[in-house]
């Protein structure tokens, strides 16, 4: 997980760097805003760093961003989204059915964007979102769907976010990996012994779709 960040992090002082020292060549670069949202395919990724593909839960994100230019190449990318996180769980035991546990969040990526042609750039950066609501529902021999009490679980998720996009002015199209660096489940103590629980992490694969509204 440490060495993810950290080549995230290496990566994105990189590209602002590299590319920041670059002249102009459209002098003509303005404050961007615009509108944007999303397919999101969620997992939680457990304290062993393990992924199950058959636990992605799928969502959906949606919200506004704005693009500040800091050269030719490179801009701030600040963004305010309502996304969906999760996972999903199948089970074969006694009984049979699935479990979907949803969270959801209102999230704040700071991204650097990097222009390497007119229509095609590379995005680093990290996020940080808040837990507004969070349900577990399930199907099957028994069916269930109850709201989960947030004081029960972290509000306050961070990680690193990279991805790619292609722009086709006014409309960008692009892909984004959102990787949590913090536990989903709170620290708990009982009998001397400090647990997590749930000890997971978020992780989030989105498909975007963005239109510029200036």
């Amino acid at each position: 997980m440490k060495l993810q960040a950290n080549f995230l992090c290496a990566l994105t002082l990189f590209l602002a760097a590299t590319f920041g020292t670059l002249h102009a060549q459209d002098n003509n670069v303005n404050t961007e805003f615009g509108v944007k949202g999303g397919f999101n395919m969620s997992n939680l990724i457990d304290s062993g760093d393990d992924v199950n593909d058959k636990n992605v839960l799928y969502g959906f994100n949606a919200g506004f961003y704005a693009t500040l230019p800091v050269s030719d190449f490179v801009a701030i990318q600040p963004e305010l989204l309502f996304t969906t996180k999760g996972a999903e769980l199948e089970y074969n035991n006694v009984i049979e059915g699935n479990a979907k546990f949803r969270l959801n969040y209102i999230e704040l990526p700071l991204l650097v964007r990097v222009n390497i042609t007119k229509n095609f750039n590379l995005q680093a950066g990290g996020y940080a979102s808040y837990l507004v609501s969070s349900k577990v529902t399930g199907d099957g021999d028994i069916a269930f769907d109850e709201a989960i009490d947030t004081d029960d679980l972290n509000k306050f998720d961070a990680g690193i976010a990279a991805g790619v996009g292609v722009d086709f002015d006014p409309i960008s199209l692009g892909v984004r990996y959102n990787y949590g660096l913090t536990t989903v489940g709170k620290e708990r103590s009982i009998g001397g012994t400090t647990y997590t629980f749930p000890d997971v992490r978020n992780s989030n694969l989105t498909l975007y779709l963005s239109y510029k509204l200036n």
